[in-house]
């Protein structure tokens, strides 16, 4: 790592993990996220185990599950020594002889995710010496990553002031243009960064029985109402958008399906005390499939909404 100058938290992830592998061996190197129960490979330095950036492992089956709780030790040379170690559910997956585990923490001190390692055979009771240096690269990791998502975030309110042109004249949202280059750009740093991300797809009820019976006038101002009452409801960091005619979208950013379904809630509550009649579609962004297919899932759940609120059962 000689004179290098690294762009980001992604370059300098990568040539810290082929680092340690000159340095220590082992047949996996790894910084990972862990999020809810997925524990999701962020970058790999894979040398036999076929792991792969964007993989998604059940956390509580991990080794660094138990490392980052302090139930086990953070270098274990023979993993099998460890009870709690040999009797974790991911021995079924991958052969395990040799760990070693640092969490990777936010500026609030909590969880971000793992630097860690495996290897099939044991290693060298004298890689616990090296406790200093592995605690030291953990802590230059952990910073790398908090000053990258504090500029993650600066760079997020750029994109969006130049975006701010392609907005729906009647509502001043994003308009479908936008909403599809916001949705490349945040898939990006979901995948650098392992975000979890929901999308919620909107449909007004019965608008063209609206502007046929009422008139156009208050079909638009129904319109209006909706994208005001999303607007207040939602997070400042959150995407709103209007699709079309009567269809409305919104990405909420670092967000977990706990707090996604709080966020429907809050809109259905808001929608009727607003006098306001949608349906509406959730779903999350999967580490394996991206963004693309969430926003098919949620269109797709938001249909099933819409025929259980016409036949009466919603």
């Amino acid at each position: 790592m000689h004179n290098a100058n690294f762009k980001n938290f992604e370059e300098a992830g990568q040539a810290i993990l082929k680092f340690l592998s000159h340095r220590f061996g082992f047949k996996l190197w790894m910084i990972t996220r862990t999020e809810g129960n997925d524990w999701i490979v962020l970058l790999s330095e894979d040398n036999g185990y076929d792991i792969k950036p964007g993989q998604v492992f059940n956390w509580a089956d991990s080794f660094c599950s138990q490392m980052v709780l302090n139930n086990a030790p953070r270098i274990v040379p023979y993993s099998p020594d460890i009870q709690i170690y040999a009797n974790a559910p991911i021995n079924q997956l991958v052969t395990i002889q040799a760990y070693i585990g640092q969490p990777l923490l936010k500026e609030d001190g909590s969880l971000f995710g793992t630097l860690c390692a495996i290897d099939p055979e044991p290693q060298s009771k004298i890689l616990v010496e090296d406790t200093p240096l592995f605690d030291l690269i953990a802590k230059v990791l952990s910073y790398t990553i908090q000053a990258e998502l504090k500029a993650a975030e600066h760079v997020r309110r750029a994109e969006r002031f130049e975006l701010e042109a392609l907005s729906d004249p009647m509502t001043g949202l994003f308009n479908r243009r936008a909403w599809d280059r916001l949705i490349e750009l945040e898939e990006e740093r979901c995948k650098r960064y392992g975000h979890p991300t929901a999308v919620l797809m909107i449909d007004l009820n019965d608008l063209k029985i609206t502007n046929d019976s009422l008139g156009h006038t208050v079909g638009d101002d129904l319109i209006q109402r909706m994208a005001l009452t999303l607007k207040d409801i939602v997070r400042s960091n959150d995407i709103v958008a209007r699709l079309g005619g009567d269809e409305f979208a919104v990405l909420s950013i670092e967000t977990n399906l706990e707090n996604a379904k709080r966020l429907v809630s809050r809109i259905q509550k808001a929608f009727a005390e607003a006098g306001i009649s949608a349906a509406i579609g959730l779903a999350m962004r999967n580490p394996t499939y991206g963004l693309s297919t969430a926003i098919i899932e949620a269109d797709e759940n938001m249909y099933k909404n819409k025929s259980l609120i016409k036949s009466g059962n919603y």
